[in-house]
């Protein structure tokens, strides 16, 4: 799963920089690779909308966000350990919405 989640999110960061994936290295910053402020914006919405997650990132605040944006190998880390959270609640959310309900 993780080369998958990494593989992904190479392909959403060389989407926004107009580049190939494989130009994308995992010590590369965005800045490196030429992705502004907007293109961070797009590129987190992509990542959420491609793994069905909620991404921790203020956008108007990026230095505050629990999200590591420091470089593709800290945004693959983060989107593999978020990843992993949602598949380890998933199994136990539903009984707590369920009960709210009733």
């Amino acid at each position: 799963m993780a080369d998958e989640v990494s593989r992904r999110v190479i392909e959403i960061i060389a989407e926004q920089a107009v580049l190939e994936p494989a130009d994308v290295t995992m010590d590369a910053t965005l800045e490196d690779l030429g992705i502004d402020s907007l293109g961070l914006v797009e590129s987190i919405f992509a990542i959420e909308e491609a793994f069905d997650i909620s991404v921790p990132f203020n956008a108007n605040a990026p230095g505050e966000s629990d999200f590591d944006i420091s470089s593709v190998a800290a945004i693959v880390a983060a989107v593999e350990a978020l990843v992993a959270e949602q598949k380890g609640g998933a199994g136990a959310r539903p009984p707590q919405a369920d009960k709210g309900r009733a």
